[in-house]
């Protein structure tokens, strides 16, 4: 195998695998990365055996091969290398030269067997969907999911593939985020995938926003391809619990708010509020938003923030941190809120949002302590 590349075609292919790389790992060769040839350049692939990127990137090449290299000391070496063409060769199977300007490196790679293949996922029935779209769903709902090992299930995202839309949720059992984008997708079939957040974002960093994606699946992996890159992730398996049992129909009180006002408001009560619970008491008036905070051995703090409110007083307790997390990805300038009564579910959404999707998130209430 014989080729030269630019030094930045080399770092951007490196930069898109980079994170599929395990820090450590058992088996030598998953901390390569897999260099082949290709019609219109190289191929670079990385896997942890859960996540694999591939990626293909411009180069001229002389002699057809495959390598596989030390994904780290690769980087380093591209990093520093002087602003000139690098040539890269493989002798046999596993020395690999490289040279830029006046430098000269020599790896020591592993054959190309050695190398996971990736899993066969059926392109022929596939969805599409901007990539602008796509990366809308993965950030607003994402950051809800669980980090608790108990429930592996909530460790995904639900993501639900209709012919007509695309629906992406995720939750810790304490709140929730759910989005729905229209799409239109004639010959894929209806299914509900389970995916890990770390692909998502994956997907999210490495695809541009105007590219549209294929997307589809295999036994029980999902795979999302452009014309130059792909990702390969496995499923989470099992069933998600039903969500809409928790989202409320017939919350009867509506507060409209300042975003940033409420966030400001947030921070500041956020000081004096507990470590453990960061639970503050929402006061709602017509007209008026109270915050109260009292927190034993150490203080306590109020503030007041004027809203749009219909419907009776409520006093209602909530985890500041929760409220802060959504309100991060409200697309709006306002948000609206609806209660029902303190110890039921309350729902956030953007007010007065013209984009096609729709969007809701759900947080429930911590019992107040008087």
């Amino acid at each position: 195998m014989r080729f030269t590349i630019s030094r930045e075609k080399l770092q951007e292919g490196l930069a898109a695998v980079a994170a599929s790389i395990p820090a450590k790992t058992t088996l030598p060769v998953l901390a390569n990365i897999l260099l082949e040839t290709t019609d219109k350049g190289i191929k670079l692939s990385g896997t942890d055996l859960d996540i694999a990127v591939s990626t293909e990137v411009m180069a001229d090449v002389d002699v057809p091969g495959a390598v596989t290299i030390p994904a780290k000391k690769l980087s380093e070496i591209a990093r520093e290398l002087p602003p000139a063409p690098v040539k890269i060769g493989a002798v046999g199977e596993q020395r690999v030269t490289i040279e830029c300007g006046r430098s000269r490196f020599k790896l020591l790679g592993l054959p190309r067997d050695e190398f996971p293949t990736f899993p066969s996922v059926r392109f022929s029935e596939s969805w599409r969907i901007r990539s602008g779209d796509l990366q809308q769903l993965i950030s607003h709902t994402s950051f809800a999911v669980s980090s608790e090992e108990s429930r592996p299930i909530l460790n995904g995202v639900l993501w639900e593939l209709r012919p007509d839309k695309m629906r992406m949720v995720a939750t810790n059992g304490h709140r929730l985020a759910k989005m729905d984008v229209p799409i239109v997708s004639a010959n894929a079939p209806a299914s509900d995938l389970i995916v890990p957040p770390k692909a998502l974002e994956q997907v999210r960093r490495l695809f541009p926003a105007e590219e549209e994606l294929e997307i589809a699946r295999g036994d029980n992996h999902i795979g999302f391809r452009s014309p130059f890159t792909a990702v390969f992730t496995r499923l989470i398996e099992g069933p998600y619990p039903n969500y809409e049992q928790v989202i409320p129909k017939d919350n009867d009180k509506v507060a409209v708010a300042d975003k940033v006002a409420l966030a400001s408001a947030l921070k500041r009560m956020s000081v004096i509020a507990s470590d453990q619970t960061h639970r503050i008491r929402l006061s709602f008036n017509s007209g008026m938003l109270k915050f109260s905070v009292q927190t034993p051995d150490l203080g306590e703090a109020q503030d007041e923030l004027p809203i749009r409110y219909t419907g009776d007083q409520l006093d209602i307790g909530f985890n500041a941190s929760y409220l802060l997390e959504i309100l991060r990805y409200i697309p709006t300038d306002e948000v609206k809120m609806t209660f029902k009564a303190p110890e039921r579910a309350a729902t956030l959404e953007p007010e007065g949002w013209k984009d096609p999707a729709s969007y809701m998130c759900l947080v429930m209430p911590l019992r107040l302590v008087d």
